[in-house]
């Protein structure tokens, strides 16, 4: 200690203590901040390892205990479908809701891996079956997104709600999109509005000729979803014909599609397909040449039954070869 400071009132060098200590909690303050700012942003864009080595580092959160940070051992056992693991690890008393940082549970990744069996147990054993990420993803949609029809049915039956009010990501858009028509159809049969319309994406059947999934695409027109429905002004057959997809234009067509029809742009289907392309040639030919008798038959038929009632078509009491025209076989 100098001799300056020696002479100074203790009192002045007990407040310069004070203002240290004080200086220190909120540099440190400020540090966990913004620790826990970047963490979200790593949470937000999708890189949950990150954000993880974020709080083990500077946290103090150690990766090899299972903690919130991390992935427990149940989420390791669902994910690799060890089905004997994930009954020990349970039986040991394991929360079945454990939750990683992104809020993701076991059954989450056992329906990504595509194991059902491992879903099967954790579903008996009290998981719940509607679960959302941070980024508000569901089972069921981890479950469409692979393409696991086996997990879609299971989750179905424990009661996985198919369709949410809110904007959550969508079942329905994401088998659509993929092209995983087998998990489509079970979510049809659940009941769900094949028209749901989420502003960003339009509707599931925009979606699968965005994606040019004939499959999805006819699925969904079979079911009734409505032709014209599509993004805001866009329809579905603005979007086939953007892609160049002379199938998914037929069968836009025969299930009464509007060539007429404008976009934001206002711009016809017609408009933009590739000039000189066979796309381009097909709406040019429908828009010259009249509807059969039969086909507007058909398709006022069907509109009067009701896309409700459209699987009672098989037990009208018509000749087989009515009944077959009527459902596009």
């Amino acid at each position: 200690m100098t001799v300056l400071e020696e002479n100074r009132p203790f009192a002045q060098q007990l407040s310069n203590v004070y203002f240290t200590i004080l200086s220190l909690f909120c540099f440190k303050l400020f540090v966990k901040i913004s620790l826990a700012i970047l963490s979200h942003f790593y949470i937000v864009k999708g890189n949950r390892k990150e954000a993880a080595r974020i709080a083990a580092e500077f946290y103090g959160v150690s990766q090899g205990q299972g903690s919130w940070a991390d992935r427990s051992p149940l989420h390791e056992a669902a994910s690799q479908g060890r089905l004997l693991s994930l009954k020990t690890l349970i039986a040991q008393g394991y929360n079945i809701d454990a939750l990683t940082i992104d809020q993701v549970t076991p059954l989450h990744e056992a329906c990504l891996g595509d194991h059902v069996g491992c879903a099967r147990i954790l579903l008996e054993a009290g998981a719940n079956v509607n679960a959302t990420t941070i980024d508000g993803m569901t089972p069921l949609f981890n479950a469409c997104s692979r393409g696991s029809a086996s997990c879609v049915e299971l989750l179905l039956e424990y009661g996985a709600k198919a369709q949410w009010e809110t904007c959550l990501p969508s079942p329905t858009h994401e088998a659509a999109s993929r092209g995983h028509s087998d998990c489509l159809e079970l979510l049809i049969s659940s009941g769900i509005d094949v028209d749901q319309d989420i502003p960003h994406l339009g509707t599931p059947l925009y979606v699968a000729c965005v994606s040019q999934q004939k499959q999805c695409v006819r699925k969904l027109l079979y079911s009734g979803a409505n032709v014209q429905k599509g993004k805001f002004l866009e329809t579905p057959l603005h979007a086939a014909a953007r892609q160049s997809s002379t199938e998914i234009i037929n069968m836009l067509l025969d299930f009464g599609a509007d060539i007429n029809a404008k976009n934001t742009d206002f711009q016809r289907p017609v408009d933009v397909a590739s000039p000189r392309s066979l796309v381009e040639s097909i709406l040019l030919l429908h828009e010259a040449t009249p509807c059969s008798l039969c086909q507007l038959c058909r398709l006022h038929i069907r509109n009067y039954i009701g896309r409700g009632r459209l699987h009672l078509v098989p037990q009208l009491q018509l000749p087989t070869i009515l009944k077959d025209f009527l459902q596009y076989r």
